[in-house]
């Protein structure tokens, strides 16, 4: 059983992911090493095309490695099928996107509670609400993704990743679409949302100072990580 106090909430180990192309295969991860300890933010910076989302993918079981060890929350990735790691993440990983992925169709109450009503949680309603209200949005329960602004459809979405309890949150570049004044507010409710629940935070940016403001930060060059793999 995964202890959130004391298991490394990430643990990579010579990772390595190769996908093939017209030109013939491409090495996007070359030899990753990395941890990331319970309850830390942990920055992931580098280039356009470094291999830094594709990164943030295989800890979340998006992508399978090559070769290597993926131990996330615990539990080792290698040789998990696609309904397995369904529900690893469900369990384990909130995810948040720089482009939000809200069901249009959907109001921001039903895009945080169907998670947790696939789940089987009898009050997924009551804690959708009370997550959104958290993140300032109580007033703003029925209203569609259409109806909300690009900071709010981005606090549906945090709301969505901590409703689950998980201990470990991934965000790719979850300012990238948003002003600057409205992503400090969003990087303002992640850094209080880990604070308050004690949940690792894993955040791709191309913002050094960004990254910087975390408890750690790696360098991702080429596949690769260059500096801050190891505490």
């Amino acid at each position: 059983m995964f202890d959130a106090m004391t298991t490394p909430a990430v643990s990579l180990t010579n990772v390595h992911l190769t996908l093939p192309s017209r030109a013939g295969n491409v090495d996007i991860l070359r030899g990753v090493d990395l941890e990331v300890k319970p309850g830390e933010a942990f920055g992931i910076v580098g280039p356009s095309g470094s291999g830094k989302t594709t990164l943030l993918m295989v800890i979340a079981g998006l992508e399978k490695a090559s070769s290597g060890d993926v131990v996330v929350a615990g539990k080792s990735l290698a040789g998990l099928g696609e309904d397995d790691l369904a529900a690893f993440r469900r369990d384990h990983v909130g995810i948040i996107f720089q482009s939000f992925h809200l069901i249009p169709t959907m109001t921001a109450l039903e895009n945080v509670a169907v998670p947790l009503e696939f789940r089987g949680a009898k009050d997924a309603m009551a804690t959708a609400a009370d997550q959104l209200t958290r993140v300032g949005l109580g007033h703003r329960l029925d209203h569609y993704p259409s109806q909300l602004s690009g900071g709010e459809q981005q606090r549906v979405a945090i709301a969505r990743a901590l409703a689950s309890g998980a201990k470990i949150i991934i965000a790719d570049e979850p300012t990238g679409n948003l002003d600057h004044v409205t992503g400090e507010q969003i990087i303002k409710l992640l850094f209080d949302a880990k604070e308050q629940s004690g949940t690792s935070l894993i955040l791709v940016t191309h913002d050094r100072a960004l990254a910087q403001r975390c408890d750690r930060m790696a360098e991702v060059l080429d596949g690769k990580i260059v500096s801050g793999a190891r505490p």
